[in-house]
């Protein structure tokens, strides 16, 4: 497909944030994609991992992660009045009290199938979705979530969190005995995500702090230090580990500018909720997200490569969804600083790959990955194994804020 004209995302040549059309856009994609996941509602408990035509995977598991992205964003849903989204909500909250939590050792299994553990892992990178998905509950007004934060934010607080450098640790085995002693960097700025949407839902200062203090090290300290990029890895002190390669997915060797924009964006929502101080956030952010885009676009297929070396040269040029959906996120973030014609135009660019591109517009949902060609493909990633990226592509645009997306949704609603 090739990319779509102006006409096709917006009605007018001003800035699409501000275009009814647009919105009427974002709107309308929001619903597709509510609508396509919605099939991954498990009869009997939990959820599916959807194949490409929306048929449930049978054998695919059902990670913590996943689980918990799909309570967020259905609680997002609702607030947006969704009639629908609270049976979602409520099958999530309860797979991951019921079947999740592990009431022999505390915490949360990582991944499961039916009622068989089959991946007894504990994961700072799941835990904080756990974090992520009680707060959005909360704030979708969900009677379990209290008791959901309170019990993770204990987890995290004895098992993950390391007050010294203020940073999470990474990984146990399912009775907490050490298997290594990774750290990493993905993990953490989940870790931000969750605890600045925490504090947005309970006004708990402690996870406004933590979330701060993450920030500092990687974009404060890191990025800096090392061209504006962001490595991935890191030794037990904290040292960057450049010769680490792991899971080629969530542990890929050298630097993801997709992380790079989320920082980006999170920094700014942190920067708000903070009351906007005069300390640079703004122009920290633009640095690390222009580093990113000028690294990561590929000038001969368009699209996000997928990982960096630590100089900023391509590695894995594969084309993921998800970097572009986060690009789309902080450069609305910075549209509504600033009606910049910069920014403007690579707003417009991102849309128009995603609707070429990843937007299945038949069947609905995105394709998590393309070729060299542009087609969909199937190397990483099974079917269409998440709504979290895309749907909040769709939904941060349309409120006005730079941080409280959940109340921004909900008073949009209200105003019809």
């Amino acid at each position: 497909m090739p990319l779509a004209s102006d006409e096709t995302l917006s009605g007018t040549t001003g800035h699409w944030l501000d275009d009814p059309v647009h919105r009427a856009f974002l709107r309308a994609e929001a619903d597709r994609l509510f609508d396509f996941h919605a099939a991954s509602l498990h009869p009997v408990a939990g959820f599916h991992v959807l194949d490409i035509d929306g048929t449930p995977l049978p054998d695919a598991p059902q990670e913590l992660h996943s689980t918990s992205r799909m309570v967020h964003s259905y609680a997002l849903a609702h607030l947006a009045g969704r009639a629908d989204a609270q049976a979602i909500v409520d099958a999530g909250m309860a797979y991951l009290w019921s079947h999740h939590r592990d009431v022999e050792h505390g915490g949360y299994v990582y991944g499961l199938r039916g009622d068989t553990v089959s991946d007894g892992r504990k994961l700072a990178y799941g835990h904080v979705f756990v974090l992520l998905a009680g707060a959005s509950a909360r704030m979708a007004g969900h009677p379990d979530a209290d008791r959901l934060i309170a019990d993770v934010s204990a987890i995290l607080d004895a098992r993950f969190w390391d007050d010294g450098p203020g940073l999470y640790r990474d990984e146990f085995n399912r009775d907490w005995s050490p298997f290594s002693t990774y750290r990493g960097m993905n993990a953490n700025m989940h870790g931000i995500e969750a605890l600045l949407t925490a504090y947005e839902a309970t006004g708990q200062e402690i996870h406004l702090d933590r979330a701060g203090r993450i920030l500092d090290f990687f974009l404060g300290r890191i990025a800096p230090a090392h061209g504006w990029r962001l490595p991935e890895h890191y030794t037990a002190d904290w040292q960057v580990d450049p010769s680490y390669a792991g899971n080629p997915m969530f542990r890929p060797a050298g630097t993801t500018p997709g992380h790079s924009l989320e920082l980006g964006r999170l920094l700014l929502q942190y920067w708000d909720l903070r009351g906007r101080p005069d300390d640079g956030s703004p122009h920290t952010a633009r640095r690390i997200v222009e580093q990113a885009l000028a690294d990561a676009w590929d000038p001969e297929r368009g699209g996000l490569v997928y990982t960096l070396n630590l100089d900023g040269t391509p590695d894995v040029r594969d084309r993921y969804w998800w970097p572009v959906t986060e690009a789309i996120g902080v450069l609305a973030a910075f549209l509504k600083l600033d009606r910049a014609a910069a920014d403007e135009a690579s707003y417009r660019r991102m849309w128009q790959f995603a609707h070429a591109h990843f937007m299945d517009h038949d069947r609905g949902g995105w394709f998590p990955e393309i070729d060299a060609e542009g087609r969909p493909a199937a190397t990483q990633f099974a079917g269409k194994p998440d709504i979290y990226h895309a749907v909040q592509a769709v939904l941060f645009p349309a409120v006005p804020g730079l941080s409280r997306l959940a109340p921004g949704l909900a008073e949009a609603q209200g105003r019809g």
